[in-house]
């Protein structure tokens, strides 16, 4: 599976969304069904790396672009259109079309939109598992970094600011895109798919996000915590007490910042699919 394999359309009672979509491959009935969403400026593309191996333990994936967000439709200049409400209701229409109930997993920006749809309701999941996304508002230099990218896409287009933001330096050390795979020519398209709405609309969500670890520990699910050794966005120390909040599975991928599923796919992989078996294992 690679970035540049072709995406499919989920149709759901919100919309169409676009999806890559793995069934199991592991001999005999297919354990259970997953939908991972992405982060800040990221795309379903963003999970290539995990199909397989999760394919090989037994689980579909079903990883999705959010309302706006690389090929999937949503307004341009609507901000509205892309409150985290609005975006957590999307994510429980995705769970009911790929067949409910399902594992959550939700990468930064991703694992917030993930714990407001399980706090809307917590019925079509069997598990929420958070990737590098912590309890609250991101780190006071990534705030900065998003703030320089919001106030670009207030003056400039979609087209200008990729071009603004590639002079200033790597995209992810400027408030830009976020490192992913599959290239600059990847990158580059994504960005230009996503709305700008949608990038400013989140943008401010990350900034301004309160603490729910407790609203979201009264929900009966199980919840893994899942994050790299190292994270600017969250540190990591938060991660710990978050999950210790939680009562929450606990992973640190080793060698891995804050995509452990592009920068160490296999262990990430393999950490996922070792919590979900356990969940079965339990009575």
């Amino acid at each position: 599976m690679t970035p540049s394999s072709p995406s499919t359309r989920l149709r759901t009672s919100r919309g169409e969304f676009a999806v890559v979509d793995v069934p199991a491959t592991a001999p005999g009935a297919a354990k259970g069904v997953a939908l991972l969403l992405p982060g800040y400026t990221g795309s379903k593309e963003d999970f290539a790396l995990l199909h397989a191996p999760l394919a090989a333990r037994g689980y579909r994936t079903v990883a999705v672009d959010g309302r706006g967000q690389y090929e999937s439709d949503g307004p341009e200049h609507d901000e509205a259109a892309y409150t985290q409400g609005v975006l957590a209701r999307d994510v429980l229409a995705q769970a009911h079309a790929i067949g409910a109930p399902v594992h959550l997993v939700g990468h930064s920006l991703g694992g917030q939109i993930a714990r407001a749809a399980a706090l809307l309701d917590h019925f079509p999941f069997r598990s929420l598992t958070l990737v590098s996304s912590g309890p609250a508002r991101i780190s006071d230099s990534q705030e900065q970094r998003v703030k320089l990218l919001r106030d670009a896409l207030a003056v400039l287009s979609m087209a200008e600011c990729w071009e603004a933001v590639l002079a200033m330096g790597p995209p992810e050390e400027v408030g830009g895109p976020a490192r992913g795979l599959g290239g600059h020519e990847h990158l580059r398209r994504r960005w230009l798919g996503t709305r700008p709405a949608q990038l400013l609309a989140t943008g401010r969500q990350l900034c301004t996000e309160p603490d729910r670890v407790a609203e979201l520990a009264a929900v009966p699910l199980p919840f893994h915590v899942l994050s790299g050794e190292r994270d600017d966005t969250w540190p990591v120390p938060d991660l710990d007490g978050m999950a210790r909040r939680l009562k929450a599975h606990r992973t640190v991928v080793e060698g891995a910042e804050h995509s452990p599923n592009a920068d160490r796919p296999g262990p990430t992989a393999h950490a996922l699919a070792d919590f979900w078996d356990g969940l079965a294992a339990t009575p």
